[in-house]
C-alpha cells in the first residue's frame, strides 16, 4: 500500500486533553455541574463558537441569558485554559517525529478562532503544525463533510493519502466516508503503533 502523503491531527483528547466536565466536576460537584449543563446549554454555546462566534462575547452573552448560573458560565472564558490539560506527551512526541522525517502534520479541530489564538500562546505544539484547519476560521464544523473537502482542496491531497486520527467516532466515520485512513484515537501507544504500520515512523521513532 502507498505510504499516506499527510497525517492529520485532531487537538481534543488528542494532543491535549478537553475536559470542561471535569473543571466543573471539581467546582460545583458532579450533581452541580449536570445541573449547570443541562439548564443552560453550555456546550451548545461551545459548538457557536467553534463554528465561529467570537468566544468572549458568546461567553458573556450566555451568562447573561442565564443570571443565576453567570459566574459559572464565565468560567468557560477566564478558566478554559483549565479544561484544556494536560498535556498528551506522546501525542506531542509522534507530531515532531513526523515533522522531524519531513512528513506533513496537519491539524483539523473544532476550535474558535479566539480561542485557538489563546491555546497556541499556552502550548508551544499548537504552533508547530505545517498547516491548521480550524473550524471557528472555516464556518463549518466536525463531522459536516465540508470541513473534510475544504482541506482536501487546500492541501491538494487525495483522501486515499490522508491518515487522520480523532477521538469521535462520528469525526472519523465522516473522514472514512471521503476515502481518508482513519484511526479512531484511544490512546498514544495504539497511535503510534498504526503509524509504524502505515511506514511512516520506526517503532524507535514513534517510541515503541
Amino acid at each position: 500500500m502507498t505510504r499516506p502523503e499527510a497525517v492529520v491531527f485532531d487537538i481534543g483528547n488528542v494532543l491535549m486533553h478537553w475536559n470542561p466536565e471535569g473543571f466543573y466536576d471539581r467546582r460545583l460537584g458532579e450533581a452541580g455541574r449536570r445541573r449547570l449543563f443541562a439548564e443552560t446549554g453550555i456546550e451548545e454555546m461551545n459548538v457557536a463558537v467553534d463554528a465561529g462566534a467570537p468566544f468572549r462575547a458568546t461567553v458573556e452573552a450566555h451568562a447573561a441569558a442565564h443570571p443565576d448560573w453567570a459566574e459559572d458560565i464565565l468560567c468557560w472564558y477566564h478558566n478554559w485554559i483549565e479544561m484544556a490539560a494536560p498535556r498528551i506527551e506522546g501525542s506531542i512526541a509522534l507530531l515532531r517525529a513526523l515533522r522531524a522525517k519531513g512528513i506533513p502534520v496537519l491539524a483539523l479541530t473544532n476550535f474558535g478562532d479566539d480561542s485557538f489564538a489563546y491555546a497556541q500562546s499556552q502550548y508551544d505544539f499548537l504552533n508547530e503544525f505545517d498547516r491548521a484547519f480550524v473550524s471557528g476560521r472555516m464556518g463549518v464544523i466536525k463531522p459536516d463533510a465540508e470541513i473534510y473537502r475544504q482541506l482536501e482542496d487546500a492541501t491538494g491531497i487525495t483522501p486515499d493519502r490522508l491518515i487522520f486520527t480523532d477521538d469521535k467516532v462520528e469525526n472519523i466515520d465522516a473522514a472514512a466516508a471521503r476515502g481518508w485512513r482513519v484511526h479512531l484515537f484511544v490512546g498514544w501507544q495504539a497511535w503510534a503503533a498504526r503509524l509504524v504500520d502505515e511506514g511512516l515512523l520506526t517503532q524507535a521513532e514513534a517510541g515503541l
